[in-house]
């Protein structure tokens, strides 16, 4: 199975080609320009020099979110736009699950970090220590501490990847009371090599879909949303 794979839930875009069990092309971005200017490009310029025609895809797997709201916006409309087009199925990825998965084969905690604005972070825990990241906690947005307390709890060495890493890097290395380390640079971030490979689990247990029933995780409000509920005087989380 030909898969083709995104991700722009985050400051990094991604996208990958997946035939079969072999990681045929990864691309990958991190720079100022929009995901919006980088994926379709990306995209396009990935299959070519894999020889492999748009039209030879059978499904796509998608980072689901959450993320960035824009990001997942931009994520989601590839997808689907390019599903209903090719007739295909998606497999919509949780973000910090192929984010964990990253560090597969890890013996220790894993605690992917994704910056959520106002002193929140989206974050999941997960055991990588088998095939499949095992969900310890699942996709929240919480304040750091709140994370941080969860860990101590559980009294095992983590490590913290994520965009969310240099953020709260300082408050993480304070307040976090088991041993702790950081993910090096080459896995910090987005893969959507990751991606590819989770989705191409979920599309053999059966858990594709359709495009038009596919839809962004978001855990939160926009920005937009939350500052029209600021001006009616009702709160939000």
């Amino acid at each position: 199975m030909k898969i083709l794979a995104i991700d722009s839930s985050g400051l990094v875009a991604t996208t990958a080609l997946l035939c079969d069990d072999i990681l045929t092309g990864e691309y990958t971005i991190h720079n100022k320009k929009t995901h919006s200017q980088t994926l379709l490009p990306m995209i396009h310029d990935m299959l070519e020099m894999a020889e492999v025609d748009i039209g030879e895809v059978e499904g796509i797997a998608v980072a689901a979110g959450p993320g960035s709201f824009t990001g997942l916006r931009i994520g989601a409309s590839t997808a689907k736009g390019l599903a209903q087009t090719l007739e295909i199925p998606i497999a919509a990825v949780p973000a910090l699950e192929a984010l964990a998965f990253n560090l597969a084969g890890t013996g220790d905690l894993v605690c992917p970090m994704m910056d959520a604005r106002r002193g929140q972070t989206y974050y999941g825990l997960y055991d990588v220590s088998g095939e499949w990241p095992e969900e310890l906690s699942g996709q929240e947005a919480a304040p750091v501490s709140e994370v941080l307390e969860k860990i101590n709890a559980l009294s095992r060495p983590v490590i913290f990847l994520g965009d969310g890493v240099p953020v709260f890097r300082e408050q993480l290395m304070a307040e976090t009371e088991v041993p702790c380390r950081f993910a090096a640079d080459s896995v910090r971030y987005q893969r959507a090599s990751s991606v590819a490979v989770l989705g191409k689990k979920y599309f053999e247990e059966g858990a594709g879909m359709k495009a038009e029933k596919f839809a962004p995780i978001y855990l939160r409000m926009s920005q937009a949303e939350r500052e029209r509920l600021e001006q009616t005087g009702k709160k939000y989380k």
